[in-house]
């Protein structure tokens, strides 16, 4: 049975979005359309400037036919989704124990003494979010930082500082490995599919 969360606002995708979700929604079987809840609830985070609602929430149970709980349920669970406003620029910093042992309290701190804020806060100016996150799944290029969909790896405090104050000047570095590595490959380059990699390695992101 459904849970009636009733709120005085309310959502809708839009046109364009709409015809998105009616795309994912058509992937799955019969029977199982609940399964797009996540790539809907991250549609409709883009739409509402970062963040998830009680009304898309309640769009979203009525869209898939699932009681309101359920969808509540996944957007509370995962941390890619947003129960609250966040700013302009959301910084995840994984802490788990492989960028733990990487040096990731030095990126966290660096992180906090440029924005002025801690762990789940956003700057005064609605500029910046600083978030916490468990295990962003790249391991080999610790200590890791995710923003706007992309990874930023092999982090330390110098690259940390710049990478923010370059978000700050709008000159985001070059997403990927900060140092001179190629993508996840050891650090004096490939030993194998060598024709795939460039010859001249440079920090600062994939090339």
């Amino acid at each position: 049975m459904s849970v009636s969360v009733k709120n005085s606002e309310t959502f809708e995708f839009t046109p364009e979005n709409l015809e998105w979700a009616k795309g994912q929604i058509a992937k799955y079987p019969e029977g199982r359309q609940q399964s797009a809840v996540m790539p809907l609830l991250h549609k409709a985070q883009d739409q509402n400037g970062g963040w998830i609602t009680v009304p898309i929430m309640e769009y979203i149970a009525d869209m898939l036919d699932m009681p309101y709980i359920r969808v509540h349920e996944v957007a509370s669970f995962y941390s890619m989704y947003n129960l609250k406003p966040v700013g302009k620029h959301v910084i995840e910093v994984c802490t788990t124990t492989p960028c733990w042992l990487r040096g990731s309290d030095d990126i966290v701190r660096t992180c906090k003494e440029e924005l002025g804020i801690g762990f789940g806060e956003t700057t005064e100016d609605g500029e910046f979010t600083l978030l916490e996150v468990e295990c962003a799944g790249a391991c080999v290029n610790a200590p890791v930082i995710a923003y706007k969909e992309e990874y930023y790896e092999d982090l330390d405090e110098s690259s940390t500082r710049a990478f923010i104050r370059g978000i700050k000047a709008g000159k985001v570095p070059a997403a990927g490995p900060q140092i001179n590595r190629f993508k996840a490959c050891p650090m004096g380059g490939p030993t194998s599919l060598t024709e795939y990699a460039p010859e001249n390695l440079t920090g600062g992101g994939d090339k």
